[in-house]
């Protein structure tokens, strides 16, 4: 099996629904839609897909919905690109059995949260990877503290670096020191910009992958901004992260599901809502998304690039 780096700019999908009374919460899953997004996306030179996560609602899904996302975005993706399917899970008995489902499925990674609700201790953590890590897909692990509240500092990172399979880290603390010091730790690690608010200075500092939740509005242009920051063209990329990074900070807040689905709309591309337990902006949030995003749009505009 090809040990993937799992680099690059990697899209965490949004998912689409449509209206449907005998569907959960009145919602059904647009497959035929979330396939056509995962090919722009592609297309807008995004290295991979990243369905399953935290911003497709996998939490919201059924089991038979989730299985479906991740085939979708496997075939829709074909040779073009890579998927990394979110295998999160309460245990480490459900994310093994996303991984093997995953692996089934034709999949090209897997981005793994620790245990999501139970502040697991080290030894915890360790054996959920071990877990996961067994079933012989790459994986990514994903450090997300303020959602797991379990932080997986850097020497943690770098015990979890020792399991077999076990490629690289998203890192989403925030805290950009990190970046060094994980690799210092891990060299072999592929380290991942897990918050579009600190891709730009995460990327500088050594990352080689974007975990991302902006391309779904801004694929060519988040594209074109890792790649300048790949080459270290640092006056470029500021020119062109600085405008952006107002509208990115929605990344990193609670509602970023319903902003990064907002935003989709704000660019002719379709969003739609939430199934709960997200519901709707609030009328003042809404209005300070839409300046972020349009003070966004309107750079753009006035400073294309192309895909």
């Amino acid at each position: 099996m090809t040990q993937e780096k799992l680099d690059g700019v990697i899209v965490a999908t949004a998912l689409p629904y449509a209206e449907d009374a005998s569907a959960p919460a009145g919602l059904r899953v647009d497959l035929d839609r979330y396939a056509e997004h995962c090919r722009w996306l592609i297309d807008n030179g995004c290295r991979g897909i990243g369905p399953n996560g935290s911003l497709g609602e996998y939490s919201s899904l059924t089991s038979d919905e989730r299985r479906a996302v991740a085939r979708t975005a496997i075939e829709a993706v074909g040779d073009d690109g890579i998927v990394v399917v979110g295998v999160h899970g309460v245990g480490a008995h459900q994310a093994r059995e996303w991984a093997e489902k995953a692996a089934e499925d034709g999949a090209h990674g897997v981005l793994c949260l620790p245990p999501t609700m139970y502040r697991a201790n080290t030894a915890e953590v360790m054996h959920h990877y071990e877990q996961v890590a067994g079933v012989g897909l790459p994986v990514m692990v994903y450090n997300n503290p303020i959602d797991t509240k379990v932080d997986l500092l850097p020497p943690v990172v770098a015990e979890l670096a020792q399991l077999p399979n076990v490629v690289a880290v998203k890192e989403f603390s925030g805290d950009v020191r990190r970046v060094l010091e994980i690799r210092e730790l891990a060299p072999e690690l592929t380290v991942v910009a897990g918050a579009d608010d600190v891709a730009l200075e995460a990327l500088l500092m050594g990352a080689t992958g974007w975990f991302a939740g902006f391309p779904n509005v801004f694929p060519a242009e988040s594209a074109h901004l890792f790649s300048l920051a790949q080459q270290g063209k640092l006056a470029e990329a500021r020119a062109l992260y600085e405008p952006l990074v107002a509208a990115f900070r929605w990344d990193s807040r609670t509602e970023f599901v319903q902003a990064i689905k907002r935003g989709m709309e704000l660019v002719g591309r379709f969003g739609g809502p939430c199934r709960p337990p997200r519901g709707p902006l609030s009328e003042d949030k809404l209005a300070a998304l839409d300046a972020d995003m349009r003070r966004a749009i309107a750079h753009l505009a006035a400073h294309p690039v192309a895909a």
